[in-house]
C-alpha cells in the first residue's frame, strides 16, 4: 500500500491522499492504481496531482463531481511491487520486512514483524510472537541497520537481531 484516500477536495472530484512514500509526493510517480474498499478492487488511473499545503490532492480520470468522489473516501492505494524503483543494496521496502521470523544472534526466535512505525529518528519493527517464539511479547526494536539488525535475509525470510530478549 503506498497510501490511502482520506476525503475529497472541491467540487469537482478531487480527492485528498494520504501518501505513505517517501518523499510524499512520490505517490504521484504512479500512474495507474488499484484501489482497494470494503474489500472490492477498482481500478483507476491518475489524471493529475499536486501537493496542497501538507498534504497531497490527485484528480482521477473519470472522476469529475464531489458526490462520486466522496464515494472513494478510505480507500487504499497499491500499486503492483514491480513498479517499485529498485532499491540499493541492503535497503528494502517495508513490505518486503512484514511477516519475516525475527531472532537474535544468539539464535531465539523472538517472533515476527508485524509491521513497522516511523518515529522520526529512525523505524521501529513491531515483532508479534508466534507459535515458535521464546514467549509471547510484543517487542518494539528500531531498525538500525549494522547496529540492532544484523542480517536480512528475504530468501529464508529471516531478520537477525543484537537484541536482548528481556527488552
Amino acid at each position: 500500500m503506498i497510501g490511502r484516500i482520506t476525503s475529497v477536495f472541491g467540487v469537482k472530484g478531487w480527492l485528498k491522499v494520504y501518501s505513505y512514500t517517501d518523499p510524499v509526493d512520490g505517490i504521484l510517480n504512479y500512474r495507474h492504481w488499484t484501489l482497494i474498499q470494503d474489500g472490492k478492487r477498482f481500478a483507476a488511473e491518475l489524471e493529475a496531482g499536486r501537493r496542497q499545503g501538507q498534504g497531497i490532492v490527485v484528480k482521477l480520470k473519470d472522476i469529475d463531481d464531489r458526490e462520486l468522489a466522496r464515494t472513494y473516501g478510505g480507500a487504499e492505494i497499491r500499486v503492483p511491487t514491480s513498479e517499485l524503483p529498485e532499491l540499493p543494496e541492503g535497503e528494502y521496502y517495508w513490505h518486503q520486512l512484514e511477516k519475516l521470523a525475527v531472532f537474535t544472534v544468539e539464535g531465539e526466535r523472538l517472533g515476527q514483524v508485524h509491521h513497522l512505525l516511523e518515529t522520526g529518528s529512525n523505524d521501529v519493527l513491531v515483532v508479534r510472537a508466534d507459535e515458535a517464539s521464546i514467549d509471547q511479547r510484543e517487542r518494539l526494536i528500531p531498525y538500525l541497520p549494522d547496529q540492532v539488525v544484523r542480517e536480512v535475509d528475504l530468501a529464508a525470510e529471516r531478520l537477525v537481531v543484537d537484541w536482548d530478549p528481556e527488552f
